[in-house]
């Protein structure tokens, strides 16, 4: 009975009781708790605890203390995996309750309608969040902490749809009506990052020892991980997609003047999927979503009004440098992806959505190439593969670039995030043994893509735009080296062997490349005619 000394509103009888109720209830599902309350006299349910013995819990008042019961044992000095386990059990337990709210009205009253309990759950997540954030992975190896580190930081931010709203305009007014919703946003996006990390430790211990105790725990294992990194990553994302949040995030210093967005966006298209795996489609698809997911964070923070992004991280040495690394993997990730041999996207058709990884790349590479502060080195790290591009055969660049009908295209998702699920399957697969008998944990996948047609002109338009900003020249802007700077490393490009670039196309032989340099931004210029037309 820890716990029952760090309560400090409660008479230990009393946080003795909130420590069984936490541990008998959180693995009731949301219909078996209905049963529950709806057979209940007064909200005092019956339950029959491991042991074999029956204990009477007060749900009014369980609901009224446990916010502030778990803050106390998330306070506790004592942070180790049995404290964790039994905080994901209050959360789980406490978003079971909130789901239920609405169907009993005492519940919602306490929950949903009490503003002193409002404030009280904001801490709790706020201060949990700030707890994960600052979790050194080094302090353990991979197992099952970083399991529970990934549930946590995942049912802690979809908690705040289960108290405050599900509807994202609603949860971001609450949110920036607080008073410390800068430690939230700096929080929020380092625990996500932390996320990150437990992924890539399961990926590097799965790839230094593939035994077959190992193996047989491999997929579920990566695959649980992987949905944690993506759900706590579309969460931070959905909320960018709100202006009011958007326009708040950009004045943060930490995370946009210091780079701390940029850190998790190197953090996640650093991430390598080892060949073990590579045959996983739920694996390889659930991280090129997550890419897609960090890259459209970057361009919902390219998009704010009151403050350029680009120019906020151009204001210092470390910031601009972190973001030209950035925007070379964003290069590396197009240069793979318009190569027929990288190509993943078979795997859209096994039912794994990719995400709109190419297209959103291609975004943020139109944006980086219009941008003073980045045009000169989008055009010495990008022209080769341009040029390697016009230089295809004319049947390989059309149907690549100038059709509506591309022979691939990405496919959207998002995902479905259940707390109780997630938080159940840690918590079921507490130790090794366990973890051999895992179960795959599939979250469902929402389609969300746009329509073929709309996808191809999208794609060919960004091209176009990429190529004509970088032959743009402002003299009261650009530097005068910078002036035909595109032209010269094209023309420098073809003198070399390109089709090492794009692997999986032919390249014509014989004709000159620089007159098939010359005619292949016609095609360009028709094809989007076409699709304007």
């Amino acid at each position: 009975m820890r716990y029952a000394k760090e309560e400090p509103s409660c008479s230990a009888a009393q946080a003795l009781d909130l420590v069984s109720a936490v541990t008998e209830l959180h693995g009731l599902s949301y219909q078996e708790l209905n049963r529950l309350l709806r057979d209940s006299e007064n909200y005092t349910v019956q339950c029959l605890t491991q042991k074999g013995s029956l204990i009477k819990i007060d749900m009014e008042k369980l609901a009224g203390l446990l916010p502030l019961h778990l803050t106390a044992v998330l306070m506790s000095s004592d942070r180790d995996e049995s404290m964790f386990r039994y905080l994901l059990c209050g959360i789980r337990l406490l978003h079971s309750l909130c789901d239920l709210a609405p169907r009993h009205a005492k519940l919602e009253q306490i929950l949903l309608d009490d503003a002193k309990l409002l404030e009280q759950l904001l801490d709790l997540v706020f201060y949990m969040l700030v707890v994960l954030s600052g979790c050194r992975q080094e302090d353990y190896n991979f197992g099952s902490m970083s399991l529970v580190h990934s549930a946590m930081v995942g049912c802690g931010l979809y908690l705040l749809t289960g108290f405050i709203s599900s509807q994202w305009q609603d949860l971001v007014h609450v949110l920036l009506s607080h008073p410390k919703v800068d430690i939230f946003m700096d929080a929020a996006f380092g625990s996500v990052r932390r996320v990150i990390n437990c992924l890539k430790m399961a990926l590097s211990a799965y790839s230094i020892d593939f035994s077959t105790e190992l193996n047989l725990t491999a997929e579920p294992v990566v695959n649980y991980l992987c949905q944690q990194c993506e759900a706590s990553l579309q969460f931070l994302q959905l909320l960018g997609q709100q202006k009011m949040f958007r326009e708040c995030l950009i004045k943060n210093k930490e995370l946009c003047g210091k780079g701390g967005v940029l850190f998790l966006a190197q953090s996640i298209l650093k991430l390598n999927i080892p060949p073990q795996f590579v045959e996983s489609p739920r694996v390889m698809a659930a991280a090129s979503r997550i890419k897609a997911k960090i890259l459209s964070i970057l361009l919902n923070l390219c998009e704010a009004e009151s403050i350029s992004y680009l120019d906020e991280v151009a204001s210092s040495s470390q910031s601009l440098n972190l973001a030209k690394f950035v925007a070379l993997e964003i290069l590396e990730l197009l240069k793979n992806a318009f190569g027929k041999e990288h190509s993943f996207l078979a795997n859209t058709s096994r039912g794994y959505p990719m995400g709109l990884l190419q297209l959103n790349a291609m975004r943020l590479a139109d944006i980086f190439s219009d941008d003073s502060n980045f045009r000169s080195y989008i055009t010495t790290c990008f022209t080769k593969v341009l040029t390697a591009i016009f230089s295809l055969s004319h049947g390989d660049f059309l149907s690549c670039w100038c059709s509506s009908k591309l022979p691939e295209r990405e496919e959207d998702a998002t995902l479905e995030y259940d707390v109780f699920s997630a938080a159940g399957w840690v918590l079921d697969n507490s130790s090794s043994t366990n973890l051999l008998n895992a179960k795959t944990l599939e979250f469902a996948l929402i389609p969300n893509s746009p329509p073929q047609a709309s996808y191809a002109h999208q794609r060919t338009s960004l091209f176009v735009k990429v190529i004509a900003n970088l032959h743009c020249f402002v003299p009261t802007i650009c530097e005068e080296q910078e002036r035909n700077l595109f032209l010269l490393k094209v023309k420098e490009s073809l003198q070399m062997d390109l089709s090492d670039l794009l692997p999986g196309f032919s390249f014509p032989s014989g004709a000159p490349k620089a007159a098939m340099c010359l005619q292949e931004p016609e095609f360009l210029v028709k094809s989007c005619r076409i699709f304007d037309s």
